[in-house]
């Protein structure tokens, strides 16, 4: 199963919050917004902050903010932010990691695979992220994939 870390999902949950709202806003604030705790909001904003996403503000009115507006900010970027570059495999970051890497007949469709989702995350925005869902009759958007030949 592919999935993001609880750090991740935590992470895109404290930055809806603030694209909500402008002000800046403290890690407790946040927090409570959030409906998480402070100690987790606190984790997530450090590699946040670091990858230049939020902005941290200190004295009696510090806080935090979005770096730039939600409509610029991709969740690719707050994905990358937490956990690193996106892999689906290995061998979809790091070439030289595997023993069958010169022989391996499925590694180009993995790449390919793995630049789709690239892809499809970074044409979220934030700002997509804080509408509601379309219905659920909705068509899904689709996202052609053409494999290598082997």
């Amino acid at each position: 199963m592919l999935r993001v870390t609880k750090l991740t999902d935590y992470a895109t949950v404290v930055m809806t919050v603030l694209a909500q709202d402008t002000a800046v806003l403290s890690a407790s604030e946040l927090a409570e917004r959030a409906g998480l705790e402070a100690t987790t909001v606190a984790k997530v904003l450090k590699p946040l902050a670091q990858a230049g996403l939020v902005e941290g503000f200190r004295g009696a009115n510090g806080g935090y903010r979005l770096a730039r507006p939600a409509d610029g900010i991709g969740l690719l970027e707050i994905v990358e932010a937490m956990e690193g570059p996106l892999g689906m495999t290995e061998c979809s970051v790091h070439t030289g990691n595997c023993g069958l890497e010169q022989s391996c007949g499925v590694r180009a469709n993995w790449r390919r695979i793995n630049d789709v989702v690239i892809e499809a995350l970074r044409e979220v925005t934030l700002a997509q992220m804080l509408t509601p869902p379309p219905p659920s009759g909705s068509p899904a958007r689709r996202i052609d994939l053409r494999l290598a030949q082997a």
